[in-house]
């Protein structure tokens, strides 16, 4: 499978870098303002979720109701906050291999694309001084489906102008690899073969690779 690919197509969070932990301090800050705690093990909910639908279970836990401008209110906070942790970044922050990795596949004529639901993607990638190597960067401002939706990979698909069946997929995520599956493509889970058991290949980090 990642002999022949012609195309790696990598989500971003838990993949690339770590930044679930600056999200999660950024929900944690918005429910304690609305009145109720929000644990790590809720946070594993928002996991390669979008934006939205992360505030819709936040206040499903806080058992809140608000309306639509008011949650768009509070989905603009959030990100405030969470571009206020990640201005920090740097390439110390990189996962373990994961430069090693994509310099690889570059060498070996690999078309490499990012497919995340962050929508500060592109800033995330030049923060951590990586941005030129992504030949092709599909993110939550250029989609309108979220994983499991497969559309993220499709498009990184047509962009890198591949077929499914020559591309895989590389995510720590549930939804994403049922969205990689669902866009026809191979997949490497990376995390824990328990939670990602519908991955073709299970890996604890591109260090392995």
């Amino acid at each position: 499978m990642l002999e022949h690919m012609k195309g790696a197509i990598f989500d971003l969070d838990g993949v690339i870098v770590d930044t679930a932990k600056y999200h999660y301090l950024a929900w944690r800050s918005l429910a304690g303002e609305l009145g109720f705690p929000f644990t790590e093990q809720d946070n594993e909910r928002l996991k390669g979720v979008s934006r939205m639908r992360s505030l819709d279970i936040l206040l499903e836990i806080g058992g809140l109701e608000y309306s639509e401008a008011e949650k768009l209110a509070m989905a603009e906070k959030k990100n405030r906050l969470y571009v206020e942790y990640i201005s920090g970044l740097d390439e110390s922050e990189l996962l373990p291999g994961v430069r090693a990795y994509l310099n690889a596949l570059r060498a070996r004529g690999v078309g490499i694309a990012l497919g995340s639901a962050s929508k500060n993607a592109e800033f995330i990638l030049d923060k951590l001084n990586i941005a030129g190597l992504f030949d092709v960067v599909i993110d939550g401002n250029k989609v309108a489906r979220a994983k499991p939706d497969p559309e993220v990979f499709q498009s990184a698909c047509r962009e890198l102008g591949l077929q499914p069946q020559d591309c895989v997929v590389f995510e720590d995520a549930e939804a994403g690899v049922a969205a990689g599956k669902a866009a026809g493509m191979q997949v490497v889970g990376i995390g824990k073969p328990e939670v990602l058991k519908a991955a073709d290949l299970v890996i604890s980090g591109l260090h392995e690779l």
